[in-house]
C-alpha cells in the first residue's frame, strides 16, 4: 500500500538525573562528594533507506520516542547514555513541524537527520565541589528531550514521470514498459497513487520510472488529486507527455496537451522548464502508418513544435514505438553514449 504522508510525533529522552552521595570508608570518614552525572537522552533520527517507498509503517504508530539517559551514582558512577532511536524513512521524505509548517529536513540519499534531540544529563554533586563549598549537596535534573510533532511527506524519485490526463494509457504504458502493474481501468484518477517500475534498456542501462495520477484542469489550484501529485513530478527529471491520439470525449490532442503543461506551469515554473518527451498513445485505433504519420504532423502543426520537440508515435497494447520511446528519454537523460557505471541486469 502506497501512503505518502504521516504526521506523527516524536519524543527523545530525558537526561538521567544527577546524583547525590558522598564517599564514606572507615579510613576516610569525611570524604567528599562522589555523585556522578546522569547519561545524555536518547536522540530521535531518520535514515534514509533506499529499499523503502512508502509511509505505510508510520501509520497506526502516532508516537516514537527514545530512552532516557540513565541516572548517576554513587563512587563517581556516570550513568550510561542512552541509545538513539534511529527511524528509517525512505529517500525523498520532507520533514515539516506541524505547529509552525517550517520544512526541517529534505531526506536525501544516505542522510541521516535528527529530528528530536536528546536531553543532556544532570550534573552530580561531585562536579559541584570546589576549594569554597566541599561538600556540596547539589545535582541537577537531567534535561527534558525534544518533543515535535511532524508531518511527512514522501516525495517520489524517479527518472522519468509519465504526465497526461486522466485515461491517457499511461498506466498500460509502464505496465508494458516495466513489470510494474497498476490498476487500469476507463474511468477518471485511473491510478489513485504513484507506482513505480523499472525499463530496462540493455544489460547496463535502466530507467525508474513514475505514473503520476492524472492530472485534471485546475489540478495546479488544487482541484481533484493535483497538489498531492503534482510534488512527485518535481523529483523526477525527463517528463514524458502521454497524449491520447483520438481521445473519447471529443478534446483534441493538442488540446490535451496545452491543459497538462498549464498545469505544471501553474504549480511550478521549474517543474514547466524540465526536459520532455511526447508520446502521442493508442494511435494503434488510428489504423494504418500513414493516419499515424498524420496525426503527428497534424499535433506538430497545431502548437507550431519546433524539430527539437520529440513527439514518438506509440501503442502499449501494439507494443509499438516503446523502444524508440526508452531510446529518446535516455538520450534526453544522459546523452547518447552514456552508460550506467556498475550495474548490470
Amino acid at each position: 500500500m502506497f501512503v505518502d504522508e504521516a504526521v506523527i510525533t516524536v519524543k527523545a529522552g530525558k537526561g538521567g538525573d544527577g546524583h547525590v552521595s558522598f564517599f564514606r570508608a572507615k579510613h576516610n570518614p569525611k570524604g567528599g562528594p562522589d555523585g556522578g552525572d546522569g547519561g545524555d537522552g536518547g536522540s530521535v533520527v531518520f535514515r534514509a533507506d533506499p529499499g523503502l517507498n512508502t509511509l505505510l509503517g508510520f501509520r497506526g504508530v502516532p508516537v516514537w520516542d527514545a530512552k532516557p539517559g540513565v541516572p548517576g551514582g554513587k563512587s563517581q558512577r556516570h550513568g550510561a547514555a542512552a541509545p538513539d532511536r534511529v527511524i528509517d524513512v525512505p529517500v525523498g521524505t520532507l520533514v515539516y513541524d506541524e505547529r509552525t509548517g517550517a520544512l526541517l529536513a529534505d531526506v536525501g540519499a544516505g542522510d541521516e537527520v535528527v529530528v528530536a534531540r536528546g536531553g543532556r544529563g544532570g550534573f552530580g554533586n561531585e562536579h559541584f565541589k570546589s576549594s569554597s563549598n566541599q561538600a556540596p549537596r547539589t545535582a541537577t535534573p537531567g534535561e527534558p528531550g525534544e518533543t515535535r510533532t511532524l508531518r511527512l511527506e514522501l516525495k517520489l524519485i524517479a527518472d522519468v514521470g509519465l504526465v497526461g490526463l486522466p485515461n491517457a494509457g499511461k498506466s498500460t504504458l509502464l505496465k508494458a514498459l516495466t513489470r510494474a502493474d497498476p490498476k487500469i481501468g476507463a474511468y477518471p484518477f485511473t491510478t489513485l497513487s504513484p507506482q513505480l517500475g523499472i525499463a530496462t534498456l540493455d544489460a547496463t542501462r535502466r530507467l525508474v520510472i513514475a505514473d503520476i495520477p492524472g492530472l485534471i484542469r485546475g489540478a495546479s489550484a488544487g482541484a481533484g488529486l493535483g497538489h498531492d501529485f503534482l510534488r512527485h513530478i518535481e523529483r523526477t527529471r525527463v517528463l514524458v507527455h502521454v497524449i491520447d491520439a483520438c481521445p473519447a470525449d471529443g478534446s483534441t490532442p493538442a488540446g490535451s496537451y496545452q491543459t497538462i503543461r498549464a498545469e505544471l506551469a501553474g504549480y511550478s515554473t521549474q517543474l514547466a522548464e524540465k526536459p520532455e518527451v511526447i508520446a502521442l498513445s493508442k494511435v494503434d485505433l488510428l489504423g494504418g502508418e500513414r493516419a499515424r504519420d498524420e496525426a503527428v504532423g497534424a499535433f506538430r502543426s497545431a502548437l507550431r513544435l519546433g524539430v527539437d520537440v520529440a513527439v514518438l508515435p506509440i501503442s502499449s497494447a501494439a507494443n509499438t514505438g516503446l523502444g524508440a520511446l526508452l531510446e529518446v528519454v535516455w538520450t534526453t537523460l544522459h546523452g547518447p553514449n552514456a552508460k550506467v557505471p556498475g550495474w548490470s541486469s
